[in-house]
């Protein structure tokens, strides 16, 4: 059974930084494209960062320059820094996986967090 726990959302001011964290098990990781999505109320679900096995990232034109998705294979743990956040950042961020459970199904089967509120507010 595969599972993705985001942690690190909460309210932070425009300008500061937050990490989010996804802590994935189940899941071959070290093959998996991880990325983040969000959802702002009304609005929906957008991706805005993604990393490769290979360690190679891209990023919604909404965000390059200030997130910055990372990985580590040994601790099965995708990471979204977020740096001089703005009140449009505000949403649900949401942890995905692309891959699979056993090594010899190559598929791409689609998994989800529930989900961290991120709040930029003053």
């Amino acid at each position: 059974q595969v599972q993705l726990v985001e942690s690190g959302g909460g309210l932070v001011q425009p300008g500061g930084s937050l990490r989010l964290s996804c802590a994935a098990s189940g899941i071959i990781f070290s093959r998996a494209t991880m990325g983040w999505y969000r959802q702002a109320p009304g609005k929906q679900r957008e991706l805005i960062a993604s990393i490769i096995s290979g360690g190679t990232t891209n990023y919604a034109d909404s965000v390059k320059g200030r997130f910055t998705i990372s990985r580590d294979n040994a601790k099965n743990t995708v990471y979204l820094q977020m740096n001089s956040l703005k009140s449009e950042d505000t949403a649900v961020y949401y942890c995905n996986a692309k891959g699979s459970s056993t090594w010899a199904d190559y598929r791409l089967y689609d998994y989800w967090g529930q989900g961290t509120q991120v709040t930029v507010s003053s």
